[in-house]
């Protein structure tokens, strides 16, 4: 069982900065790919960024440049670091996990059998 603990959301004003962080414990199974989705209040989950097993990140193209995810494995964490923040970017985002998924299915949030509880991410005009 693997478990993701995400953490670092909160309040910031347009233009601030955050970064995310999803802690990894339990059996990955060796190095599983990870990932971070967002999902606003009556929009669906949308793909934000992920690290695949091999180290190489992957972002939404709408993000490339203010977003960027990173992995430290040492300490079996992935991070989410977020500048330019803008009200759009509001959401609840997700860690998530998988041993499986397949490279073009890296943006796809039901390729990943593992979530976190979400931690929530509010930016104010």
């Amino acid at each position: 069982q693997v478990e993701l603990v995400e953490s670092g959301g909160g309040l910031v004003q347009a233009g601030g900065s955050l970064r995310l962080s999803c802690a990894t414990s339990g059996r990955t199974f060796g190095r599983p790919t990870m990932a971070w989705f967002r999902q606003a209040p009556g929009k669906d989950r949308e793909f934000v960024g992920a690290v695949w097993r091999s180290g190489n990140t992957y972002a939404a193209d709408s993000l490339k440049g203010r977003f960027a995810v990173s992995r430290d494995n040492a300490q079996n964490t992935v991070y989410l670091r977020m500048n330019d923040l803008k009200p759009e970017d509001t959401a609840v985002y997700y860690c998530a996990a998988s041993n499986t998924v397949i490279l073009s299915n890296i943006r796809t949030h039901s390729a990943y059998g593992y979530w976190g509880q979400g931690t929530q991410v509010t930016v104010t005009a």
